[in-house]
């Protein structure tokens, strides 16, 4: 039988910190959700060996870049800082530094670590008022500054065999960042998110197949500057990868978002609870190297286009890009 230092050695260089990342929306809050999009963009959750946390004591530090420009068609009002738009257009650039921490918690299934996110945005926003008389009048707001801090107070994994692992985790946004009602343009969200999750990871070494799955629930505070409330939302976002042995791996990402119930609040009753689902899928290709001293460096770029979209923001042009040192 395998022993446990084996198996710590073998899977410390596999291990790539899972780090849930998510992206503000144009707007003051989300979609189908204020704002039109939450806290998460679909098909950007889903890390490589997402369901693995390290059996040995690491650290990790991931760099990650996303951009989203997407729409919601103007037949639809959208809430947007306590007044609705008449559709919306949005662009984000999101970039997330993250350290991650794995605890020397000795041989046996359990390992714990935590982690700590600073993210910063650059956001723009166009939307349709209507004015006096039903006229619409347009408007376009930018934004750039620190977004709301995000940690992972714990991350719990458990090691089903070598080639199946789970983690668990409670991931948590403070509403840190600069908000003001009267913007349509904001870096923060201002309100406090609370994102319990599950992450499985299964290996096939066989084939050099691999799947990777991030399942979790958002919940919201109360937004105390529109009196927006969004509900809960469900996200799922699933990887299957082909790995050879250059390093390189290639696969599928898809990813939905479930609004669970309606968003409460004047505007989210005028609008019927503005419940919202959608779906996106694209490629992800990656890259993992060992470097000197027990380092490895870890890449991946994918692009995740929404292909079906409700009350959400609805892009073709969603990218992601990662680099990850764990040592």
């Amino acid at each position: 039988m395998t022993s446990n230092r084996a198996r710590r050695t073998r899977l410390r260089n596999a291990m790539a910190p899972w780090i849930t990342l998510a992206a503000l929306t144009a707007p003051t809050a989300s979609m189908a959700t204020e704002g039109a999009l939450g806290r998460q963009i679909t098909g950007t959750n889903v890390q490589p060996n997402a369901g693995i946390v390290s059996p040995e004591p690491i650290w990790a530090v991931n760099f990650a870049q996303i951009y989203l420009d997407g729409t919601v068609g103007g037949s639809r009002e959208v809430p947007v800082g306590g007044r609705t738009s008449l559709g919306l257009d949005g662009q984000v650039a999101f970039t997330l530094a993250t350290v991650l921490k794995t605890w020397d918690t000795g041989p046996g299934r359990w390992n714990f670590a935590s982690s700590f996110t600073l993210p910063y945005v650059w956001t723009k926003v166009d939307s349709r008022l209507s004015g006096p008389g039903g006229r619409t009048i347009g408007q376009s707001d930018t934004a750039s500054n620190l977004f709301d801090l995000y940690f992972s107070p714990i991350i719990a994994g458990y090691h089903f065999s070598e080639t199946s692992h789970m983690s668990l985790s409670l991931n948590i946004w403070a509403p840190t960042g600069k908000y003001n009602a009267r913007d349509m343009a904001n870096p923060s969200l201002n309100n406090w998110t609370f994102i319990p999750q599950v992450a499985y990871t299964k290996i096939f070494p066989e084939s050099g197949f691999q799947l990777d799955t991030v399942a979790g629930v958002q919940f919201y505070t109360r937004n105390n500057a529109t009196d927006y409330r969004n509900a809960p939302l469900f996200s799922l976002d699933v990887m299957g990868r082909k790995t050879f042995s250059n390093g390189v791996s290639a696969g599928l990402v898809l990813g939905t978002i479930q609004q669970l119930g309606s968003d409460k609040g004047p505007t989210a009753d005028r609008l019927n609870g503005f419940k919202g689902r959608d779906w996106a899928l694209g490629p992800i290709v990656t890259y993992d190297t060992k470097l000197a001293d027990k380092r490895s460096l870890s890449l991946s770029l994918r692009w995740v286009p929404t292909i079906s979209s409700t009350n959400r923001l609805d892009s073709t042009s969603t990218f992601m890009g990662t680099a990850t040192l764990v040592f």
